[in-house]
């Protein structure tokens, strides 16, 4: 189990901290696998430092798009991609 820092803008992380969303969507820049810790550590983008809020979440699945092969890449580039959370 690896445990993984990443910012998260303050409108994002109050979502998350309510509950309402139950998803991260990240560039695939680094290596996280099922069982891994998030820390999610709010940033402001416009003063440029974290707030101090911080929220743990265990990673409990992780879908590459890079290996999704659903869809055309024309398809892709002229609808996009949609992340839809369930409960």
């Amino acid at each position: 189990m690896n445990k993984i820092e990443k910012k998260v803008w303050p409108e994002y992380f109050q979502k998350i901290v309510d509950g309402t969303k139950k998803f991260e969507l990240r560039l695939a820049d680094f290596s996280v696998a099922e069982g891994d810790e998030l820390v999610l550590r709010e940033w402001n983008p416009e003063t440029r430092l974290y707030t101090g809020r911080q929220i743990s979440k265990k990673v409990t699945y992780v879908l590459k798009t890079k290996d999704v092969t659903f869809w055309s890449q024309e398809d892709i580039d002229k609808y996009g991609l949609q992340i839809i959370a369930l409960e």
